[in-house]
């Protein structure tokens, strides 16, 4: 048989309040918050830091929140200007994933070469490392997954000078293509060889898919000088698709399409086939097979847009028994090759014939699993079912874990011979042996409380999005993925920078937990700016109260929001840490808070916009009051500025 759509090989494809006075003082002050805020909405981090950086002020922590802006947002062109500022600030940032991005955003502006040197410094860095599957790899993974199946010939269906393949079993009885007829028509192509057309016939068989007689001929309606073939039949046995061979050529020498077609069976008969809509005189359709609800149609086609030779495609069986719209099965099971002969389990597991994936000889059979998120891993079935010939037509009973194959092997390596149908057993499950799992939290970096609804998105090595998930009310997600693949793993929350990291390859289970800076704050009274313009502390030299100069980058962030939303109060609050004498950090904290307040008032800001509050160590955000021991860690988070809207 050979390996492409002609006639005989047919390889084609989601308070309420108690107290009205309460009630009414709340109205109050929320009209009154809206009256004083209506214009400001929204603090937007990427217009302050513009502003901050628009004046000069430089610091790594202001480069990268710009460059990464432009960067989740597609805008490279400016994601490369930023991000060479910062690498020329700091040659060695703090966050390897910056040398990712600026290659990624360099390749995206035409710049593979830079992008190239930028990528490898990463992958040292990181230690991440593609791991490219060799020839021997691929090997060893098919043997892996061979030697489960006991196969043999169906004899009564076995004959070196016939074809006989693409068999469909129900109940007892097993439907199949043959040249098995007395009647042999004229030579419309020389590749049929004068042989007889292929027809549709069936054969009995016992629970061990035995012969028990010869085939028969299938008594129906749609004997036909075209070649038939391929046919699948409903769960309730009355409707029939199969594949034939064009019957609107223009001329009979015309290079012959394949078409698929549908019978209804009437009163015990199959009756005349009717033509599917998704069919053309121009590319072919064929070997039909159906979902195990009967409400998908899967097949083949050379179809225009597709992405080699033969694809597989879906389409919709809807309720009036028309089919829907064809949708190719994408690029994880479409190759440049031929991928042909679907068969859908009972289990939603799809098996093919491909010979665009590594195999072992010519068409090969693979698995994959059909999930909600998509498809899962692609994995050969392994020998015997799999050999150096073309081996297709791939069919199991998930109960009895029987079922056919069939192939045009021969005892000798090299020797044609014609199709024939082989049957087995499944002696063993098919095991996924790229089985892998990502899987981690997503939380508030200012709150540390989990996020809900964060998008993820997994991006495999050729770029394409390999699967996307959701968290839950914990922030957690999970992802199947292959574990020989590195992916690009990305998070997205409305209001939150985006975030990514490069997962590692070669990894069975690994896991990987985001912190979201929000990007954007409501304007509303108690709010903290600090959260949003990720200022964790306005630092002061040592019992010192006077604004040293990395301290201003911080105040300009500040001051820019000031500046733009003039309606905009401030409340100033400064924290120490327990260490040291009560009394004395409280005395502290409100010289560093007036002389924060002096620097915004001093850069033009009317003071009658601003207060300054020392809180000293009243107010800790963790357990460590006095006497605690803590961590320096754990200290630094109670020592920070906060700027706190109000009315």
């Amino acid at each position: 048989m050979k390996n492409k759509i002609t006639t005989y090989s047919f390889f084609l494809f989601l308070l309420c309040f108690s107290n009205i006075a309460l009630l009414y003082g709340q109205e109050n002050k929320m009209k009154k918050a809206a009256e004083n805020y209506e214009q400001l909405n929204y603090v937007n981090a990427q217009k302050i830091y513009l502003d901050v950086a628009a004046k000069g002020y430089k610091s790594e922590e202001l480069f990268t929140k710009l460059a990464n802006s432009y960067y989740f947002n597609a805008e490279y062109d400016q994601a490369v200007i930023w991000y060479e500022r910062l690498f020329d600030f700091n040659a060695n940032p703090d966050q390897d994933i910056v040398y990712l991005r600026y290659s990624q955003a360099l390749k995206a502006t035409g710049q593979p070469e830079k992008a190239a040197k930028f990528y490898d410094t990463y992958v040292v860095k990181n230690g991440t490392k593609m791991h490219l599957r060799t020839t021997v790899d691929y090997e060893k993974l098919i043997q892996e997954n061979s030697g489960r199946y006991d196969m043999k010939t169906l004899e009564r269906l076995y004959h070196e000078g016939k074809i006989t393949f693409g068999q469909f079993k129900q109940g007892s009885t097993l439907y199949f293509a043959s040249t098995d007829d007395t009647k042999t028509f004229y030579n419309r192509r020389s590749a049929w060889d004068g042989l007889s057309f292929l027809s549709l016939y069936t054969i009995t068989l016992d629970s061990l898919n035995q012969a028990q007689e010869g085939p028969k001929r299938l008594k129906a309606n749609l004997q036909s000088k075209f070649h038939e073939s391929t046919p699948v039949i409903s769960a309730d046995g009355n409707t029939m698709y199969f594949t034939r061979s064009n019957t609107t050529s223009a001329t009979e020498n015309e290079d012959q399409k394949l078409k698929i077609y549908k019978s209804v069976k009437s009163n015990d008969m199959w009756q005349d086939a009717e033509e599917l809509s998704i069919n053309s005189d121009y590319f072919s359709s064929a070997h039909p097979a159906l979902s195990p609800d009967g409400k998908k149609l899967y097949f083949s086609s050379d179809r225009p847009g597709g992405f080699g030779e033969s694809d597989l495609y879906v389409s919709a069986i809807n309720s009036d028994g028309s089919v829907g719209a064809p949708v190719n099965l994408g690029y994880k099971i479409n190759t440049r090759g031929k991928e042909t002969f679907p068969f859908v389990s009972a289990e939603n597991e799809l098996y093919f014939s491909s010979d665009g994936h590594f195999g072992l000889g010519g068409l090969d059979v693979f698995y994959v699993k059909i999930a909600d998120y998509g498809y899962g891993n692609l994995n050969n079935v392994g020998q015997p079912v799999n050999s150096y010939a073309d081996d297709f037509a791939f069919g199991i009973d998930f109960k009895t874990k029987r079922g056919f194959i069939s192939s045009n092997r021969s005892e000798k390596i090299g020797e044609f011979v014609h199709d024939n149908v082989y049957t087995f057993l499944e002696t063993a499950p098919i095991v996924d042996l790229y089985a892998g799992i990502i899987e981690g939290t997503v939380t508030d970096k200012q709150t540390e409380l989990p996020l809900q609804n964060a998008l993820v998105t997994l991006t495999d090595p050729d770029d394409n999005m390999f699967r996307q998930v959701k968290t839950d009310s914990a922030g957690y997600y999970i992802a199947e993925t292959n574990k020989f693949d590195a992916y690009l793993v990305r998070v997205t929350k409305d209001k939150y920078d985006a975030d990514e990291v490069l997962s590692k390859p070669n990894v069975e289970r690994q896991e990987i937990n985001f912190q979201l800076q929000p990007n954007e704050v409501a304007i509303e009274t108690g709010i903290d700016l600090s959260k949003v313009l990720n200022i964790p502390m306005i630092y002061f030299d040592f019992d010192k109260a006077n604004i040293r100069q990395d301290a201003k980058v911080e105040l300009e962030k500040v001051l820019a929001a000031l500046n733009q939303y003039p309606q905009l109060n401030l409340e100033i609050r400064a924290h120490t840490d327990s260490r040291g004498n009560d009394a004395y950090n409280q005395k502290l904290s409100q010289r560093r808070a007036t002389a924060t307040l002096k620097y915004l008032v001093d850069n033009g800001v009317s003071e009658s916009r601003l207060s300054a509050i020392g809180m000293g160590e009243t107010n800790p955000v963790n357990k460590c009051t006095n006497g605690v021991r803590c961590s320096r860690a754990e200290h630094q988070k109670n020592r920070r500025s906060e700027f706190i809207i109000k009315d």
